[in-house]
């Protein structure tokens, strides 16, 4: 029968011993031995649950993408009406037969639509390649969402408060 010794937590180390010996050879020891210094978990970010196959920022990027090719139909359409109305009226045709929710999609049954569709097509996605690159104002888009949720939130705290001091009164 083997005999184990109780150890208070003060005692307790997750480090092995150090070797004892002067010839630099080490003890035999059954695990790996590691060679760097433990990792220090300072992670200040927050942890949002539910998102395993994306992070929120993916999610963000995403709808980012599919609203840039929103806009770019937007800006070519603008351009067809004031230059070619025949393009212009092949576009609003398919705008009515297709969803412009998933982006890719959209341009993607828009090439194979016809050899005129494919060059609205393409004009799509450079459009939309162009404003994503250098029209969309980056800065403005986090001061103004960091804005509305500060609003957001100051609002429905001052209405909540007001709401039930009229109760308790």
């Amino acid at each position: 029968m083997e005999s184990s010794t109780i150890l208070p937590l003060s005692q307790l180390s997750f480090f092995p011993p150090k070797s004892r010996t002067r010839t630099g050879a080490s003890p035999f020891r059954p695990w790996k031995e590691r060679t760097s210094q433990p990792v220090r978990f300072n992670c200040q970010k927050m942890f949002v649950p539910g998102f395993g196959e994306a992070s929120p920022e993916a999610k963000a990027a995403n709808n980012l993408h599919n609203f840039f090719t929103y806009i770019a139909v937007k800006i070519v359409t603008a351009q067809l009406e004031s230059y070619n109305p025949e393009a212009y009226k092949e576009l609003m045709e398919f705008l009515s037969r297709h969803a412009l929710n998933n982006g890719d999609k959209f341009c993607a049954d828009l090439m194979r639509e016809s050899p005129r569709h494919k060059i609205l097509a393409l004009r799509i996605l450079e459009v939309r390649s162009a404003y994503c690159k250098k029209d969309f104002e980056w800065d403005n888009l986090k001061r103004l969402a960091s804005k509305m949720v500060d609003e957001s939130n100051t609002r429905l705290m001052r209405d909540y408060v007001l709401e039930t001091s009229h109760e308790e009164s």
